[in-house]
């Protein structure tokens, strides 16, 4: 009889991270929340709960920008899902090869933007992905693609049957059966409109934590945001700590959402050209002011290795990284070893 449950972050390393005196992976510690100036507001979308964590003294203000930022983000992720029916992204996977499909300005600049790291990534970063719809890693229905279906459904993954047109702003999917996912890409560029809403209502100094991405600026109680980097070999653990006062601390692993099956475990990185989870670094981090650098590369990494990985990253003077390989060997750049402050 085969055996199948599917993980999420378990509720041990949810209070670990409740119980630091610093921010692990975007998780809000409790002793910060007690200031009167210091102010919470969560709303659940893209699969995870997303926090936000601002400082200033007019709660009223706080609770507006709160509120124009979370409804600026869940527009956004309505747009770009792959869960629900209505959304702009289900519209262009319905229409595929039969016609293109307008969308939305933000929609097509999150897909030019895929297009680009999958040139840069040789392939190994593809939205197209989203054809091999037989794998679901959620707890409450996790299922594992058949060799067969994977076999089927793989013609359909390349990026060049994705045909965007600018100037009349549509896309278009060359064959019936073809879909996009934008789960290892949507999700930093909405964080990113919902901080530039926060600005624009006047708050400076601000986290928003996305399960594992975290976007920041200015300072929590006049010092740079602490966050915590958790250690893919040991995901209950921390490797230590940055600080940084604007711009993405972002994280992709295999120990997130995964389901065990024999034995294995096999996670939600999807390598396009195999159709199975990928067998390369257990995890990559990521952090830089620059959107556009840091986008999709963590799963590009996931799915091209270590080595690859490291090499991309050398050249990449706005990036600070560190990967750890296949071989639990942790690598990081040279800014990120002048960065971490280790546990």
């Amino acid at each position: 009889m085969t055996t199948l449950s599917a993980k999420l972050a378990s509720p041990k390393r949810r209070q670990l991270a409740i119980g630091l005196p610093l921010f692990a992976c975007g998780l809000l510690i409790a002793p910060v929340q007690a200031k009167s100036d210091i102010h919470q507001f969560s709303k659940t979308m893209m699969g995870t709960r997303l926090d936000l964590t601002l400082q200033g003294a007019d709660a009223s203000l706080m609770k507006t920008a709160a509120v124009a930022a979370l409804s600026e983000m869940a527009r956004l992720a309505d747009m770009m899902s792959r869960y629900r029916s209505d959304s702009e992204l289900n519209a262009i996977n319905l229409a595929a090869g039969l016609q293109a499909v307008q969308v939305s300005a933000e929609l097509l600049e999150v897909l030019e933007m895929a297009q680009r790291v999958t040139k840069m990534s040789k392939g190994a970063f593809d939205v197209t992905v989203g054809a091999l719809r037989d794998w679901n890693f959620d707890a409450a229905s996790p299922s594992i693609a058949s060799a067969q279906q994977i076999a089927s459904q793989l013609p359909l993954i390349g990026a060049k049957g994705l045909i965007l047109n600018a100037r009349k702003r549509t896309a278009f999917l060359s064959q019936r059966g073809m879909r996009l996912d934008l789960g290892g890409i949507a999700k930093l560029p909405i964080m990113k409109a919902g901080m530039r809403q926060l600005l624009a209502h006047g708050v400076v100094n601000a986290m928003i934590n996305g399960g594992g991405d975290v976007l920041v600026n200015g300072q929590l109680n006049g010092r740079d945001w602490r966050v915590g980097l958790r250690d893919p070999r040991q995901p209950d653990q921390l490797l230590g700590v940055v600080a940084l006062n604007k711009g993405f601390v972002a994280s992709s692993g295999d120990y997130e959402r995964y389901v065990m099956h024999e034995g294995q475990r096999l996670h939600h990185i999807l390598d396009p050209k195999t159709g199975y989870p990928t067998k390369g670094p257990h995890g990559v981090t990521l952090i830089s002011d620059n959107l556009e650098a840091i986008n999709g590369l963590g799963a590009a990494i996931m799915v091209a290795g270590a080595q690859s990985g490291r090499t991309r990253l050398q050249q990449m003077s706005d990036v600070d990284a560190l990967i750890v390989d296949a071989n639990n060997q942790l690598w990081t750049s040279s800014g990120m070893a002048r960065r971490l402050v280790r546990s």
